[in-house]
């Protein structure tokens, strides 16, 4: 039985979102705080701002959906739909050595030239061509 702690947890979020270990640190601590000492929450706990989180780290692999249906007696279904930490993947995440230089909003992270010319061109003529490509899940 794996245990996530704090630390863990903070240091995939950190590694594979790209953000410093401080804001991994707070985004950590509230996900830990939802999930409690269970490894699985029913979505309803959530707010709409707080779910955001929660859909980064599933695109991240660290967490994931499932849903259970019941019929009610007057014949009408009912879905539950829960969140599921992934253990192993989040200590898979924790154990990298470096963290990866992309972040689920802006890519490969590069130094930007200074933008002196403002105008729409220029702006989308330094942004990487792969910003405009899907990415895959790995």
């Amino acid at each position: 039985m794996n245990i996530i702690t704090l630390e863990n947890l903070s240091t995939a979020i950190a590694n594979r979102i790209g953000i410093d270990i401080e804001e991994a640190r707070r985004d950590a601590g509230f996900v830990l705080d939802i999930f409690g000492f269970d490894d699985r929450v029913i979505d309803n706990v959530l707010d709409p701002e707080d779910r955001q989180l929660f859909y980064i780290l599933e695109e991240e692999g660290m967490l994931t959906t499932e849903r259970e249906e019941t019929t009610l007696y007057d014949g009408r279904e009912w879905r539950t739909h829960y969140w599921q930490i992934k253990k192993e993947t989040i200590l898979r995440y924790a154990d990298e050595a470096m963290p990866t230089n992309r972040t689920v909003m802006f890519g490969d992270r590069r130094a930007i030239d200074p933008i002196s010319d403002n105008s729409d061109e220029h702006v989308y003529q330094q942004m990487d061509e792969d910003l405009w490509t899907r990415r895959m899940p790995e």
